[in-house]
């Protein structure tokens, strides 16, 4: 069994109050809760970027890429209008 740790980064250019970024990543979170993710918060006080820090198990490498790649197709179906970059690392 592996742990994976993954960082979201998010820039959110039409966020204009920490309430609007809140709505957002709100949304994101509860798709990534729905699987099997533990998801948090890391965003500062600037309402136009964000950071979610994500941990998951995975079986095999081959696995945890493929959560990865399911993560990206969320969010990019789901919130195409958001520009985000995904780092990860897997950790046995």
């Amino acid at each position: 069994m592996l742990v994976v740790y993954a960082i979201i980064t998010i820039e959110l250019p039409f966020a204009s109050s920490l309430k609007g970024r809140r709505k957002i990543l709100n949304s994101i979170k509860d798709r990534l809760k729905h699987q099997n993710m533990a998801v948090a918060d890391l965003s500062g006080e600037y309402p136009k970027e964000a950071t979610l820090a994500l941990v998951f198990f995975a079986k095999s490498q081959n696995d945890a890429n493929n959560k990865i790649a399911k993560i990206d197709e969320l969010l990019a179906k789901h919130f195409s209008d958001i520009s985000y970059d995904i780092e990860y690392e897997i950790l046995s």
